[in-house]
């Protein structure tokens, strides 16, 4: 009997579909490791904070230069991890003392050169232990969860690739959150620098930004699909939306948050400015932020979370374990 036509040319196009997932490509991979690595920064220095000081306004600090270091130290560590197929029936020994032993190796050299001092900066017991829970879980979530994702060049919006799925609701907004925190880290820092010519490049942000970038992009890359792509607005009809909506929820946030003394900014000295929660002296940040939202939005509908069964084997590197796959599957 011959072959339906039909069959033919669904399976032709999933295999297509298939083909075009691809490994996220590295200067992907590279930027999520500096941003992440921003947030673990500000996570234990505003945890720190809160427990020397009590304060409610949960500040953590991060640095540029740290940024660059985490993405480079991110992506070594990523190749470390995917040597672990050396340590077969010994997965013990690679998880808790091998990637943990490079890990806060790692650690402990970027400390130090970050404080850029002729002796060696000690590390305390707590510290270590710190670094060991980190190293725990870039081993067993970090790595896994991200060797999930694909990239999918020509995806569209709700489209199902190679039995691949877009990123769910809450993991984007767990990116726009970290993104918040490296924007303020970025933009206290270059602000700091043309103010004070302080060439540490140290930038401060709040965990509660956390919550108000990740909700607010979330919501902003909702209008951005409905207006582009169901209305057709172009940029300039989508922006006015946009600011409306930024500068409507950075109040509004920040009024809550004024309620129990955790409010982190103040632009009361700053002219045109609301109760000295907005202001329009960063209308321009505002803009060019939006439109880089629209530029986020458009890479995160192609990354893709590939289901069970359907992601690079673990146990298996780059090409070889996509080569294997593939035979299984034929």
């Amino acid at each position: 009997m011959g072959r339906d036509p039909r069959q033919t040319s669904r399976r032709t196009g999933g295999e297509d579909a298939e083909e075009s997932l691809r490994e996220l490509p590295p200067w992907m991979r590279l930027y999520f490791y500096g941003m992440h690595g921003v947030t673990l920064d500000v996570l234990l220095s505003s945890f720190q904070g809160l427990l020397e000081h009590r304060d409610p306004k949960l500040v953590g600090l991060s640095s540029l230069y740290l940024c660059i270091l985490h993405s480079l130290t991110h992506f070594a560590l990523e190749k470390i991890y995917s040597q672990k197929r050396c340590f077969a029936g010994r997965p013990a020994v690679f998880h808790l003392v091998f990637y943990p032993s490079v890990y806060i190796g790692l650690q402990i050299l970027i400390g130090n050169i970050d404080t850029l001092t002729e002796q060696v900066r000690l590390v305390s017991c707590t510290q270590l232990a710190v670094h060991y829970a980190l190293a725990l879980y870039f081993s067993q979530v970090f790595h896994r969860g991200l060797s999930k994702l694909r990239y999918h060049p020509e995806a569209e919006e709700g489209s199902h690739a190679g039995g691949a799925l877009a990123l769910p609701a809450f993991a984007r907004f767990l990116f726009f959150g970290m993104h918040g925190f490296l924007d303020e880290v970025l933009f206290t820092s270059v602000f700091s620098l043309v103010e004070t010519s302080d060439w540490s490049l140290r930038g401060h942000t709040s965990l509660w930004s956390f919550l108000m970038y990740g909700s607010c992009s979330l919501v902003v890359e909702r209008l951005y699909l409905h207006l582009h792509f169901s209305r057709g607005w172009g940029t300039c009809r989508r922006l006015p939306v946009y600011i409306c909506f930024i500068y409507t929820w950075e109040f509004c946030g920040g009024l809550l948050l004024r309620q129990f003394d955790a409010c982190s900014w103040d632009y009361s000295h700053y002219p045109h400015n609301v109760m000295g929660l907005i202001t329009l002296l960063y209308l321009p940040g505002w803009l060019c932020l939006s439109l880089y939202q629209d530029v986020l939005s458009n890479v995160l509908l192609r990354i893709r979370c590939a289901e069970e069964g359907t992601g690079r084997r673990e146990d298996s590197g780059g090409v070889n374990g996509e080569l294997e796959a593939k035979r299984k599957t034929l």
